[in-house]
C-alpha cells in the first residue's frame, strides 16, 4: 500500500445518519478508505438508524457488503476501550480483531481509556500489559495489528505513548498517531510523528481550529473530531513530508465533524500529496 487518504466515519455523527449512509457519502466524495466504529450489543441510536456505529453482534459480512457495494476498504476499526479494565477490554478487543479480519481491515485502533479510580498509577502499566498480552495472542494469530492512539492521560505524552506501545514485545503492537490529540495535549506533533515512525501503522489526520487551540491546548488530552484538514493550525505539507521520508505506507484517516469538512479535507490532502510527490489511489 502507498500512503492513502481515508475518512473516519465520525464525520457523519453531526447529521444522525447510519453506517450505510456514511459509507455511501464518503465514497461519493471520493474517499476509497473508511474507518468504521464498532460496539458491543444493541444500542438504540444505531438500531434506529441515527448513529454510524456498527454492532459486533451483527454479521461482519454485512459490513463488508456495504463497503464492497461502494468500492471502499476499511483502513482499520475504531475500537476504543479501557485497557486498564481487562474484564471489558480483553473480550471486546479480541472480538474486534476477529471482526476486522472478516472485513479485511488490517488494524484495530484503541487507546488506554480513562484510568479507573480503583487502579493506582503504579498498577496501571502491569494491568495494561496483561490486557495487551491477552489481546495480542489473538491479533498475532490473525495477522492483525493493534494500534495505540494518543488520547488519554498517559498516552497524551510521547513518552507515555511509547511506553504503552512497548509493553509487549510484538510486531503486531504499533501506534495509530493522532495529530490533533497530540497537539492539544501540548506535544509537538511533528517531532512525535518522527519519533514513532518506526512503529506507525495508521494515522488520524486531525486538524485543530485556531479557536479550539487557543482555548484548550495544554488543558485536554484529546478531542473527538477536529476541523477540516487545512482549516486549522497544523501544517499538512510538513506532516506529509515526514511520513514520506519515513517510508510510511498506510492511511491518513481524516477525523472531522461534518460532511463539508470531510470534503475540504480530501481536497486539501490530495493537493498536499501531489505537491509532496506522494502517490496514492
Amino acid at each position: 500500500m502507498s500512503m492513502e487518504i481515508g475518512i473516519n466515519l465520525e464525520y457523519i455523527r453531526s447529521e444522525d445518519k447510519p453506517f450505510p449512509v456514511a459509507v455511501e457519502r464518503a465514497a461519493a466524495m471520493g474517499y476509497r478508505f473508511v474507518e468504521p466504529m464498532v460496539h458491543n450489543g444493541r444500542e438504540l441510536l444505531s438500531e434506529a438508524g441515527y448513529f454510524h456505529s456498527f454492532s459486533m453482534d451483527d454479521d461482519p459480512l454485512e459490513m463488508k457488503d456495504v463497503l464492497d457495494r461502494h468500492g471502499v476498504r476499511a483502513s482499520g476499526l475504531s475500537a476504543h476501550c479501557p485497557l486498564m479494565r481487562p474484564e471489558i477490554s480483553v473480550p471486546y478487543l479480541q472480538k474486534a480483531i476477529r471482526f476486522a479480519a472478516a472485513i479485511g481491515a488490517p488494524v484495530v485502533n484503541t487507546d488506554e481509556g480513562i484510568r479507573p479510580a480503583w487502579v493506582s498509577p503504579e498498577e496501571a502499566f502491569p494491568v495494561m500489559k496483561y490486557t495487551l498480552k491477552a489481546v495480542l495472542r489473538i491479533a498475532e494469530r490473525y495477522g492483525l495489528t493493534v494500534g495505540i492512539e494518543p488520547h488519554q492521560a498517559i498516552s497524551a505524552t510521547l513518552d507515555g505513548l511509547l511506553r504503552i506501545a512497548t509493553l509487549v514485545d510484538s510486531p503486531f503492537l504499533k501506534i495509530n498517531y493522532d495529530t490533533g490529540n497530540a497537539y492539544l495535549a501540548g506535544e509537538d506533533p511533528y517531532a512525535g510523528l518522527q519519533a514513532v515512525a518506526g512503529r506507525l501503522v495508521h494515522v488520524h489526520a486531525k486538524d485543530i481550529a485556531l479557536q479550539q487551540s487557543q482555548a484548550e491546548r495544554g488543558a485536554v488530552t484529546g478531542t473527538p473530531v477536529g476541523c477540516a484538514c487545512g482549516d486549522g493550525v497544523l501544517d499538512w505539507a510538513r506532516i506529509a513530508a515526514i511520513l514520506r521520508d519515513a517510508g510510511f505506507h498506510g492511511v491518513l484517516s481524516v477525523e472531522c465533524g461534518t460532511t463539508g469538512q470531510a470534503r475540504r479535507s480530501l481536497a486539501h490532502l490530495t493537493d498536499v500529496f501531489a505537491r509532496a510527490g506522494v502517490a496514492h489511489a
